[in-house]
């Protein structure tokens, strides 16, 4: 168990040092923050989707940005696409999976609001779907993935894209929720 407990730590630790020391990802982040910023200044909403461990970062992030980080402070929208059993197992069932994001996004975002898609592999089809839907909308695309990128690293798929150096899941994700972190209180500092 020790020699399990060590080595995560120390992989975590490295994984966390690439990516604190990438001036391409803090600028990313940097990049982001000012995005999400101007939304909110124009009316705008953020809608974040992820699958797995991803989804449950999507309900922390807009937990974060709906109810508070550090601040007292007025209510951000923020939605995220993977809680509403009802939407996704009716989308899934009528239509297909790939299609559980998008459909919500379709009734929901209006052009300048936000989609913010966590896929460590960067393959996700409903992420990718909810790109495309996106695009059509006119809304501002961020994407999390890890070293790969998969499609969403493709020119043109997404806006900003932080790329995390890992291809070990869990690491991907530790850092995710770190620089999704990062950027909530940066907004939030911003804003009030």
């Amino acid at each position: 168990m020790k020699n399990i407990i060590e080595k995560r730590f120390a992989d975590a630790k490295k994984i966390l040092d690439l990516t604190s020391n990438d001036n391409e990802i803090l600028k990313t982040i940097e990049k982001i923050s000012n995005i999400i910023i101007s939304a909110y200044d124009n009316g705008g909403k953020v809608f974040i989707a992820g699958n797995g461990g991803s989804a449950a970062d999507a309900q922390h992030i807009a937990a974060e940005l709906v109810s508070r980080f550090y601040k007292e402070r007025k209510a951000l929208a923020a939605e995220s696409l993977t809680v509403n059993t009802s939407n996704l197992t009716a989308i899934a069932n009528d239509y297909d999976f790939s299609n559980v994001f998008s459909r919500q996004l379709e009734a929901n975002a209006k052009k300048g609001d936000i989609f913010w898609g966590i896929s460590t592999s960067g393959n996700s089809k409903n992420i990718l779907s909810a790109i495309n839907t996106a695009k059509n909308i006119g809304m501002r695309i961020i994407g999390f993935t890890g070293i790969n990128g998969g499609k969403m690293a493709e020119s043109m798929t997404c806006e900003l894209l932080i790329r995390v150096p890992s291809e070990d899941t869990p690491r991907i994700q530790e850092n995710h929720i770190l620089i999704a972190h990062i950027i909530c209180e940066i907004v939030e500092n911003s804003l009030f």
